[in-house]
């Protein structure tokens, strides 16, 4: 009985009907990009101090500029430490009395300012921006030299506002988190589905959900209600995303199914690019996710030009749909179906026990242990570095647009640098020296001072280079690490460590740049440096066939016993030659 693959290889591998669907799912993959870290410019901040109508009114008066108002009335200057007290503490005196000097207005309520106190900024922010996040949600007002984008609290009349900074900055990190929980809870559900109702039905249900939402979150009008649509579009995004991989994957031939997963992964860089562009064009948030969300509705229409993938057609027993799909399949590509095609199988028919899988598989052997442990460790810690590397370029950016389109430019080698090594060189150690640069890069950025923008942003990119050279070839090495029966489980059970890496890297960057602007890069370092070690203790795969039972996969690495021959070598006696 002929296989899916005997067939693909009489029909085409990867000719116009292939070529033509990976281009349709390509265009999901890029468009994934603003959904996983958008972030970057939806949540930006932007410098910020106090907002004072007194003070306001007292600028207009002497006609200050806005750095001479800054210099005579704002609270830490001086002191580039004391960053919380410039953006978070006013101070606590009458602006509004008319005896109040020019030229030195502190003046009049005492000579020494640090006696002065403070208060909280009650009567909002001002913001140093041009456009608009979910942070700077607010109003612009007129200096009396520059258009300054004004954020003021809450109150009946002016509505709910985000000011999302000083006591409430961590919501920014609960922002990014969320959609991380999403992709941690969704991703058994999306992957159930896929496998349950098929990948096609799957794929579309998921993108219009993820559209909805996307549309839904840039017109919330509060804080809770956005995070409720920003969780629910993790929720369903990454099963969209998976599903097209799934499909693309199971449409090509044996011999391009690496490379096309490889180019799909690569598709995400190039909306990462784009996502740069759109950012810069469009600066206020609620269009930019507007522009990013809507033209994904146009997904939809896969409904007609994808069709259902044949092999979980055969896995259903579904065969005369299959049949029929690789009829229209080998029609696209100018070929014809084999004329004795009568029947057709997922793999040669044979009498092999089927086993069930079970999450204590993953645990049941020392190997298979050691594998699951690691490959976690692996997932957890690209995961962190990957978006905490992004974060952390947005946040300490003197161009963000700039540093964020060089930082995903060097994605580009990364997928090539898989190509071409992966079948010469192996997996092991192309994963650990990728996983060495991403964290050593970092160790050294502690070191560089930070007037030399240009180093920092070469090395930051290197790192992002090895870091996502490691999140495209874990995918690879994680099924090849696990037996047929298993492998599906062992792949979701450590990819979704990628998720809690997520979850966490926002609190790690945000929270500890408030401490130390360079703290996080330590932590990074650490966790790549020991991911690299943990690499080498993974047994190598190249040339290897995958492994069919844990017995297999137990036997990995080892070197098979030499035969050696025991020669007896016995010399004649002179005796008997007599």
């Amino acid at each position: 009985m002929p296989t899916l693959d005997d067939i693909l290889e009489h029909i085409g591998e990867f000719n116009f009907f292939q070529k033509q669907a990976f281009c349709f799912l390509c265009l999901l993959s890029a468009a994934f990009a603003p959904i996983y870290v958008g972030i970057v410019f939806l949540g930006f901040t932007p410098d910020h101090h106090c907002f004072n109508p007194g003070v306001a009114e007292l600028s207009k008066r002497c006609g200050w500029s806005l750095e001479e108002e800054l210099n005579y009335t704002e609270p830490g200057l001086g002191v580039p430490e004391d960053i919380f007290t410039r953006q978070c503490r006013r101070y606590d005196v009458n602006w509004n009395q008319t005896a109040l000097s020019c030229m030195d207005p502190l003046a009049n309520f005492t000579s020494n300012r640090s006696h002065i106190p403070l208060t909280t900024c009650q009567d909002g922010w001002v913001y140093d921006t041009p456009g608009s996040s979910i942070v700077t949600e607010g109003k612009y007002y007129k200096h009396c030299t520059h258009i300054i984008f004004l954020s003021i609290e809450s109150t009946p009349a002016t509505g709910p506002e985000f000011n999302l900074v000083c006591a409430d900055s961590w919501k920014v990190d609960l922002f990014q988190s969320c959609v991380n929980v999403g992709f941690f809870l969704g991703s058994v559900g999306t992957g159930y589905m896929a496998d349950r109702f098929g990948r096609k039905v799957c794929l579309l249900i998921t993108i219009f959900i993820t559209s909805l939402s996307g549309v839904l979150m840039a017109i919330s009008p509060n804080y809770a209600s956005m995070l409720i649509f920003r969780f629910l579009q993790g929720l369903v995004s990454k099963g969209s995303w998976a599903s097209a991989y799934i499909l693309i994957t199971e449409f090509v031939g044996a011999a391009y199914r690496r490379t096309v997963g490889i180019l799909f992964q690569m598709s995400f860089a190039v909306g990462l690019v784009m996502l740069s562009g759109i950012a810069y064009v469009i600066p206020h948030w609620r269009w930019l996710q507007l522009t990013v969300t809507l033209p994904t509705f146009f997904f939809l229409l896969y409904y007609w030009c994808v069709p259902e993938s044949p092999r979980w057609l055969l896995s259903q027993k579904k065969n005369a749909k299959a049949i029929k799909i690789m009829e229209h399949i080998a029609q696209k590509n100018g070929k014809q179906l084999p004329a004795n095609l009568k029947t057709l199988s997922l793999e040669d028919d044979d009498d092999t026990e089927k086993l069930s899988p079970s999450f204590g598989d993953l645990f049941r052997t020392p190997q298979m242990r050691k594998h699951t442990f690691i490959l976690m460790y692996i997932w957890f810690s690209g995961s962190v570095l990957y978006q905490g590397i992004i974060m952390y370029m947005g946040a300490t950016a003197v161009n963000l647009h700039l540093d964020f389109l060089y930082s995903s430019l060097v994605e580009f080698p990364a997928s090539f640098i898989i190509i071409f090594t992966i079948d010469r060189v192996g997996r092991r150690y192309p994963l650990a020296t990728s996983n060495f640069i991403g964290g050593v890069v970092c160790l050294i950025l502690i070191f560089i001072p930070d007037d030399i923008h240009w180093l920092k942003v070469t090395l930051a990119c290197l790192s992002r280079l090895g870091i996502t050279t490691v999140i495209q070839m874990i995918c690879l090495v994680n099924a090849e690490l696990y037996p047929t029966f298993v492998r599906n489980l062992g792949v979701m059970v450590c990819s979704s460590l990628c998720d809690v890496g997520g979850i966490i890297a926002p609190f790690i960057v945000f929270r500890l740049t408030e401490i130390w602007h360079k703290l996080p890069l330590i932590l990074f370092a650490v966790i790549g440096l020991l991911a690299t070690g943990m690499v080498l203790l993974l047994p190598e795969t190249k040339g290897k066939v995958l492994p069919e039972t844990i017995e297999d996969v137990e036997n990995l690495g080892k070197r098979k016993p030499k035969n050696t021959k025991i020669f007896l070598q016995t010399e004649k006696s002179k005796d008997m030659g007599n």
